[in-house]
């Protein structure tokens, strides 16, 4: 079962700020995006999920940023598992330029049953990374 995955991203004009400066929520948004790709390599997608009522959100974050970056770069995302609990479960993210490491995330996202929003034990898929 794979526990992590890496991904590319090109930075758009509307991903930046007036400086051209990738805007500080938007290192969320490409680590969204990069959950959703490492769903896929296991066969789901946020959509199966919830058909099957689980529901996926973001419990806590902490994020690091250490560099800019810019218009026009070509960036990885990194996504990779740290530890898988019942109900929840957290990443490590890292967002990069070539070697150079830009934003850092440890990400803990939680299981809920869509229609009651309470929490609820991981789909077998996902339970077997832990």
């Amino acid at each position: 079962m794979k526990n992590g995955a890496t991904m590319p991203v090109r930075v758009y004009m509307e991903d930046t700020d007036a400086g051209g400066i990738v805007y500080y929520v938007n290192y969320l948004k490409f680590m969204e995006r990069a959950r959703s790709e490492w769903l896929r390599t296991l066969g789901l997608n946020q959509q199966s999920l919830l058909d099957d009522g689980t529901q996926l959100v973001v419990y806590r974050l902490a994020c690091h940023y250490s560099k800019p970056a810019r218009l026009d770069d070509s960036l990885i995302v990194s996504t990779n598992v740290e530890s898988v609990g019942r109900c929840r479960m957290t990443f490590l993210q890292q967002v990069q330029r070539d070697e150079e490491l830009l934003c850092a995330a440890t990400v803990e996202i939680a299981c809920l049953c869509a229609h009651k929003m309470r929490p609820k034990a991981w789909p077998k898929t996902l339970k077997a990374l832990g």
